[in-house]
């Protein structure tokens, strides 16, 4: 462990935060910029390519300079809003470098901003997101993505799947994995001793009684019951259209939707510019954007920057609740 490393874990210095720029023709590297002179209880480090973050703020009249960049070459060079799939190796290399920090021990936590699936694919490197490249590349059989705002933490049970294909994935194992991850990182990550749930069924009216699907009675009530006996708070399975409703989410901490649009859509509505993504279950922290790459308000100075710093914000509480641990 290094010097630095060690600081960290004894709590002789604050948390080192790695903050990756995202897809390059995007808006994460303007973000970033907008992180300079913030004042908050940790180290902020970029992970980008200086020339590009230095040609960015000089067309968003922002100081590249007072910032803390670890430069990352860019493949080619990339121009605002112009995807190229040839630096799609770069956007990778940036999450590698990273997780790489955060598993020595040089970076207490992680924080993404947006990258482009599409154009990753593009240079055929099979990629579907963050969190299933984090879970691969740390060797995790199993994570769980959350997105938080507004008073929301909504986790999934799937994620970037075809609809067709989600019931199949809704096994009773999985669920009862995913369940107990979501209940493990409410008490460790955010301080939550006894977190009360909220499960959205996978059908309409949460299958009306076995009328409009089954996968209530013969997978997730099972679930939810064995889950009870082992003293988890668990409410459900509720039916997804009045479950994000006032009065059911009072008093709750967390909400498991089944699919990504059943949870997503309403947390995006209520917290777009604000919200943020946790991978929950990874042996590191990583946050991120709720968003994409808004190609067409790269380097126009019109990308808001608040959903990074709320980001930012909650790797740094994990951090430091980890720390005192």
């Amino acid at each position: 462990m290094s010097n630095t490393a060690a600081k960290i874990a004894n709590g002789s210095a604050p948390p080192v935060i790695a903050v990756t720029s995202g897809e390059p023709a995007g808006i994460g590297p303007d973000i970033c910029l907008r992180l300079a002179g913030r004042t908050c209880p940790a180290r902020l480090v970029i992970l980008g390519d200086c020339q590009l973050l230095e040609q960015r703020a000089a067309a968003l009249d922002l100081d590249a300079g007072a910032l803390d960049i670890v430069h990352v070459p860019l493949v080619v060079p990339c121009t605002s809003g112009r995807l190229d799939a040839r630096n799609a190796p770069y956007v990778l290399r940036l999450l590698d470098a990273a997780l790489a920090g955060c598993r020595s021990g040089a970076y207490a936590a992680m924080v993404t901003a947006p990258v482009h699936k599409g154009v990753i694919n593009d240079a055929g490197i099979a990629f579907s997101g963050h969190t299933e490249y984090l879970a691969e590349h740390t060797a995790t059989p199993r994570v769980v993505m959350m997105l938080a705002g507004a008073g929301l933490r909504v986790a999934l049970a799937t994620t970037h799947l075809a609809l067709k294909d989600v019931p199949a994935a809704i096994t009773r194992d999985d669920l009862e994995i995913t369940i107990r991850i979501l209940h493990a990182d409410m008490q460790t990550r955010f301080g939550i001793s006894r977190p009360r749930i909220l499960v959205a069924g996978l059908n309409p009216h949460a299958g009306e009684g076995g009328y409009m699907g089954r996968e209530e009675i013969e997978v997730i009530t099972p679930v939810l019951d064995r889950l009870r006996a082992d003293g988890m708070d668990l409410v459900g399975p509720l039916p997804a259209d009045t479950l994000f409703t006032r009065n059911v989410l009072a008093g709750s901490d967390a909400q498991l939707a089944m699919y990504h649009d059943q949870g997503l859509a309403v947390l995006k509505y209520a917290a777009f510019d604000e919200g943020i993504n946790v991978t929950l279950g990874l042996p590191v922290i990583r946050t991120s954007v709720d968003h994409g790459t808004a190609l067409d308000l790269a380097g126009t100075g019109r990308a808001s920057a608040t959903s990074l710093f709320a980001a930012v914000d909650a790797a740094i509480d994990m951090a430091l609740r980890r720390r005192g641990a």
